[in-house]
């Protein structure tokens, strides 16, 4: 196949000067870092979710920038690229450091402190950069036909909707209206079901626990029509087998005092006697009230994690000719132009590669010495160091290449910070580094690479922006070091503030407010009962080879195994209503092809369609929403405003509880046809 880079042709020609690295746009950048940051540490500890920022600040620097700063569309870039960084980072720290709360020895709390979470978030940060330097030109440019990075193509198409102005802007304009009267609707007023489900246990006999549910949002359906057919079917496909193969012979052989056992011992459940938690677990009736909940955490996590580990390790394997290239073209550059910039035109400026070797060794050199990190040696910092640094290259590559096929919104980087905690506790105890003392030294790399992981996932959205529009990566790289540096210091003070326990949690005797029903941060407690696990040699690996040997199976297959892997991982209510997004696309392109229209490829970011600019805007919209919801729901009063607004109760009982999910999935269908409406109508011819 042809590289499309050398006929590419950016909005913004490389010829052109234009206002980029301006203060305005940094400044700008950082404030909506902070705020997207904020809003993302809520969403991750009360439900273990994020959304995605690039999106939305380009909407808002589109709207607010231009018209009351006068930005360009390079300046625009820089702002979304900036503050993207925060939501990024934000997922990251909480995805992992509340572990310290939950390891064996109570000491380790000590560690989830202020100055330790911004330490590392900051560090996790800078190294998810610096890793993407060196990899820009071979997973951005020369795979620039291949890797579709769905949430940077359609930054990119909004930022050049906005430039373009007039009907081009406004069908991304008209997409994202629908998304926040869609999220009205389902997010304030509850007339549409968040996640409706339509096989359960009680009403399946002939596959027990298997559960049909879709999480019907818009930033799903356009993320689906931006990846196509192709890649969300595959995506798809995983998640069917663990949701109607593995979950249902499991939930027939496997007794209900077994899993919840299970449960226990993954964290999920304090103990026996309690009541609650994930599936709603009975110890009377010794029963579950979600099976297919309780199962999907106890078991198929974990084999999703192994298929997600091995996938990345294939995917690795198979793009290391890549990757040499690209560093032996980096070194290359630097030879030829021996400093001096002016040989290289504007679009193909990064920052010198030896800064990657040089901040790689400063950062190892700052982790031994700095106290906030810890570590009772020099040699074991060093070796944690060291550590993050060689796991940082292999899964900021495995992030990229993942957020490049199935967008940011869906980067399982838990599942790489799985894969990272389980390496680096097996180095440990290869050297003899076991027992709870080393506990918090293994989450601090697991830490480290899931915020390097994410980041590394947003940086690469943001540098296909780039690319796309004509923007100097240089300039994108030195916006995303400020971002980062400056949300972490707004992330750890949000985090230590949520932490802060009300009287009524002291009263039940609990010490935090993480870890607490109020925000019980899921992904957290995982990790810290997985480096307890290991290093105490009580981990169930034969799950983790079982998700390993799919990803081979699918491998041999011909089928893209990191793709199936991730849908193995992720819950089937993620991944179908993608698929209804993919398949509208695949309706959309079969039609237009019988007619004898062109149409663009899956990965094409020229792709300034009407179905592509729409779905752009459902992402941005449903993004947005997102957030706004997440910022009300902070609020105590706020949110029991919003609680008499919703009228659940009242379609429940008109309709009944399947009633109003079927309710749910024929306005979702409704909007997938008005998406597909809008995208059948004849595009305008852009130059």
């Amino acid at each position: 196949m042809q590289d499309k880079p050398k006929t590419f042709q950016p909005f913004v020609s490389p010829e052109t000067n234009m206002k980029e690295l301006t203060v305005k746009a940094i400044v700008m950048g950082c404030l909506f870092g902070i705020i997207f940051g904020a809003a993302n540490v809520y969403l991750a500890l009360k439900a273990g979710l994020t959304v995605s920022a690039s999106i939305p600040i380009a909407v808002i620097a589109i709207t607010l920038g231009r018209r009351l700063l006068k930005t360009t569309i390079l300046e625009n870039n820089i702002i979304q690229t900036g503050g993207s960084a925060g939501e990024s980072i934000a997922s990251g720290v909480v995805f992992t450091l509340p572990g310290f709360l939950f390891l064996t020895d109570p000491a380790s709390a000590s560690f989830f402190n202020y100055m330790t979470i911004l330490t590392l978030a900051i560090f996790g940060g800078i190294l998810g950069t610096l890793m993407m330097i060196p990899l820009r030109r071979s997973l951005i440019v020369k795979e620039h036909g291949n890797l579709p990075y769905p949430e940077g193509t359609a930054c990119a198409s909004v930022l050049k909707a906005g430039e373009k102005g007039g009907n081009v802007a406004q069908t991304a304009f008209m997409g994202l209206g629908f998304a926040f009267i869609y999220a009205f609707f389902q997010k304030v007023l509850r007339v549409i079901a968040d996640v409706p489900s339509f096989i359960t246990a009680q009403t399946n006999k002939f596959l027990p626990s298997a559960r049909l549910s879709s999480e019907i949002t818009p930033e799903y359906l356009g993320v689906g029509y931006i990846i196509g057919l192709r890649i969300s079917g595959i995506l798809v496909a995983g998640s069917v087998l663990s949701w109607f193969v593995f979950i249902p012979l499991l939930a027939t052989v496997v007794p209900g005092d077994t899993v919840a056992a299970q449960l226990v011992k993954l964290g999920y459940l304090s103990n026996l006697q309690t009541a609650g938690g994930p599936g709603d677990w009975n110890p009377l009736t010794h029963s579950f009230g979600d099976w297919s909940d309780a199962i999907y955490r106890a078991y198929v996590r974990q084999i999703g994690a192994g298929a997600v580990a091995a996938g990345g390790f294939i995917t690795l394997f198979k793009t290391l000719p890549t990757i040499v290239s690209s560093f032996k073209g980096s070194i290359g550059s630097i030879k030829q132009d021996k400093g001096n910039a002016a040989t290289t035109i504007r679009t193909e400026r990064d920052l010198d590669i030896r800064i990657v070797g040089i901040g790689s060794l400063v950062l190892i050199a700052l982790m031994a010495v700095l106290p906030q990190i810890p570590g009772d040696t020099l040699i074991s910092k060093l070796v944690i160091g060291i550590l993050v640094v060689v796991f940082g290259a292999f899964f900021v590559t495995v992030s990229s290449r993942i957020v490049g096929l199935i967008g940011s919104s869906n980067n399982p980087i838990s599942g790489m910070t799985i894969a990272t905690i389980m390496g680096t506790c097996l180095v440990f105890i290869a050297v003899g580094w076991t027992g709870k003392v080393f506990e918090p030294l293994a989450l601090v790399v697991g830490g480290m690479i899931c915020i390097a992981a994410a980041n590394a996932g947003a940086t690469s959205q943001d540098l296909k922006t780039g690319y796309i529009v004509g923007a100097t990566p240089k300039y994108q790289q030195i916006a995303l070091f400020a971002g980062a540096i400056v949300s972490s210091i707004a992330i750890g003070f949000t985090i230590k503030i949520l932490d802060t326990p009300s009287q009524a949690m002291l009263a039940k005797g609990i010490h935090h407010a993480i870890g607490s029903d109020a925000f019980p941060a899921p992904q957290g407690t995982l990790m810290a009962t997985l480096v307890k696990g290991i290093l105490s040699f009580n981990l169930d690996w034969q799950f983790v080879l079982a998700g390993a040997a799919i990803a081979i199976v699918m491998e041999l297959c011909g089928i893209q195994a990191l793709s199936f892997a991730v849908g193995v991982y992720l819950p089937l209510s993620t991944t179908l209503p993608i698929f209804v997004g993919g398949a509208v696309r695949g309706i959309v392109d079969w039609r237009k092809k019988k007619k004898g229209e062109v149409v663009a490829t899956e990965a094409g970011e020229e792709d300034l369609g009407k179905g592509n600019l729409f779905a752009t805007g459902l992402v941005a919209g449903g993004a947005i929403a997102g957030v706004l919801i997440a910022f009300l729901t902070a609020n105590e009063k706020a949110s029991e405003f919003l609680s008499h607004l919703s009228t659940e109760h009242f379609f429940t009982n008109m309709l009944g509880v399947q009633g109003y999910a079927v309710l749910g999935f024929l306005l979702f269908l409704v909007m997938a046809f008005v998406l597909y409406r809008i995208a059948m109508k004849k595009d305008e011819h852009i130059v």
